[in-house]
């Protein structure tokens, strides 16, 4: 396996599949590639890859449908950055909701998607050398994306998954709701009503 990581590209634009592609090629990533979000969704269920570059508009299935069944359905934690032509506050929230980590609007420099590339992956990979979660009667496996109390399974949206995985790992530490937003939306920050909600949610 590539030491830098197997990337799967989704893009229905070949001219800049192709050039990205390359691009990660020369930086010593492994590529896959799919044309629409069909194929892309099948490929990222099937094979282990340690991102996914996706793009948010694609025939047969768009990035948010192809994120959603992700990390609901098949239960894959696996780092996608979305790429898209939108970029609204409102259009990036929506993603972040749903389990994108990270946004690229288009046009972007290849050297900017291969840095955010490098974090997310690193980021990803401190994450599944640790250990699983447990706080008292909580239990949470981040790369199975399963959280259960009292040996009961709890169905949780996947933002709600980051939040209480951050509070789980810091316990019994205080965690300030500014390092809370910044790990699940970076620096582009919902209003605080946002994670008031998620937190409400997350208590019941």
């Amino acid at each position: 396996m590539s030491k830098a990581g197997v990337i799967l590209i989704v893009e229905d634009n070949s001219v800049l599949a192709e050039t990205v592609g390359t691009f990660l090629e020369t930086n010593g990533y492994e590529i896959d590639f799919a044309a629409d979000g069909l194929e892309g969704y099948r490929l990222a269920t099937e094979s282990r890859y340690d991102a996914i570059v996706l793009d948010g508009n694609l025939p047969r299935m768009d990035g948010l449908e192809v994120v959603r069944r992700l990390r609901q359905e098949a239960r894959r934690s696996t780092p996608v950055i979305m790429i898209s032509a939108r970029d609204t506050l409102e259009d990036k929230i929506s993603g972040l909701e749903l389990g994108v980590d990270d946004y690229l609007t288009k046009p972007f420099a290849a050297q900017e998607l291969a840095a955010r590339l490098r974090a997310v992956i690193r980021r990803d990979r401190k994450e599944l050398a640790g250990e699983i979660l447990k706080v008292g009667d909580l239990t949470l496996d981040p790369h199975a994306l399963q959280a259960s109390r009292s040996g009961k399974r709890l169905e949780l949206s996947p933002v709600s998954m980051k939040l209480l995985q951050i509070l789980m790992r810091e316990s019994p530490r205080v965690v300030s709701r500014r390092e809370i937003e910044r790990e699940i939306w970076g620096d582009g920050l919902p209003d605080s009503d946002t994670l008031r909600s998620h937190i409400y949610n997350l208590r019941k």
